[in-house]
């Protein structure tokens, strides 16, 4: 994910894959997995934090947002000491929130939950 010159998000995922692409995808991924969430995590621009291994996951729709985060920590080997943010937009939501909800109030028009991650808290 890189920032544009208007301060909006650019998504590598969205620059990579077309639209009509996206849409057709993840289509097909709740069509097969319907207690799945398809969710796009990139790392924000200028962040001080590692770049992750893999940007596209199928949650399960069940869990909280913190639980998400500690996937995101094991996926970049983040140690405990060292803070993590997460981000759908510029919001920063409640670690108590479940990602069925943050998919259905910020899911993309292409059908992906997009998550940016920090090492601090960029937006606030």
């Amino acid at each position: 994910m890189v920032q544009s010159a208007r301060g909006e998000m650019k998504w590598k995922f969205k620059e990579m894959h077309p639209f009509v692409e996206r849409k057709k995808e993840s289509e097909k991924i709740r069509a097969k997995y319907p207690d799945r969430i398809p969710v796009i995590v990139e790392k924000a621009p200028g962040s001080n934090i590692q770049e992750i291994d893999k940007r596209k996951y199928l949650v399960p729709s069940d869990i909280s947002i913190a639980q998400f985060m500690w996937i995101i920590r094991q996926r970049i080997q983040l140690p405990p000491e060292k803070a993590i943010f997460l981000f759908v937009g510029k919001v920063l939501p409640q670690s108590s929130a479940n990602i069925s909800e943050i998919y259905e109030e910020h899911k993309d028009p292409d059908g992906f939950l997009y998550v940016c991650f920090s090492g601090e808290n960029t937006f606030g």
